[in-house]
């Protein structure tokens, strides 16, 4: 015969506060896990505002010079046709020092080529934001008869420099005379010294 021994089930006497502590420890712990990633998330953040911040101040807190409308024909004076070129300051600083550099031809500019010397540019002195200042250039009568008459082409490259926080910018345009309507038809027209957009 087998003998058969009784076996006893025994509950394990656990104090209901001692569940209660296990279980606010392990509270504790997840709260700080989801504390840690919160903070993480939050520093990501600040990172990407302080990125759009220095956006915002090279793009925005700065002034932007450029051309209000074409280039416009006045008038002749003096055997020479004269004609003008709007800019406004559209930036939300002013341009302490803004220069003018203009540069003719009968070949067509090529803006890498460009370079300008001394005598061909103008001083137009400060611009506060929202300011006009306008832009004379003129041409002898005599390149823009042959010019209506097919003989030649005539080009123009101007350009609006003025500094900037961190060195210098500008707003530069190629442009062709059109015979047909007597104005100027922009070929090319680029900005300089804006990261992201030359």
């Amino acid at each position: 015969m087998q003998k058969v021994y009784p076996i006893e089930s025994r509950c394990l006497d656990v104090e209901p506060l001692e569940v209660l502590a296990v279980l606010g420890s392990l509270a504790t712990a997840i709260a700080t896990v989801v504390l840690v990633v919160v903070l993480w998330r939050t520093i990501k953040q600040m990172e990407a505002t302080v990125k759009l911040s220095k956006i915002q101040t090279e793009f925005r807190f700065r002034p932007w010079i450029g051309p209000v409308s074409s280039i416009k024909h006045i008038g002749e004076s003096n055997g020479k046709e004269q004609f003008d070129v709007t800019i406004k300051n559209y930036g939300e600083l002013p341009a302490t020092f803004v220069k003018a550099s203009f540069k003719m031809n009968t070949e067509t500019i090529k803006k890498q080529d460009l370079k300008f010397e001394e005598k061909e540019t103008f001083s137009l002195g400060p611009m506060l934001p929202t300011m006009e200042k306008h832009y004379w250039f003129f041409i002898d009568s005599q390149t823009i008869q042959k010019a209506k008459k097919d003989e030649l082409k005539i080009f123009v490259a101007l350009f609006f420099e003025y500094p900037i926080t961190n060195g210098n910018s500008g707003y530069g345009m190629i442009s062709q005379y059109n015979p047909q309507t007597g104005g100027f038809v922009h070929s090319d027209m680029w900005v300089k010294g804006a990261t992201g957009l030359e």
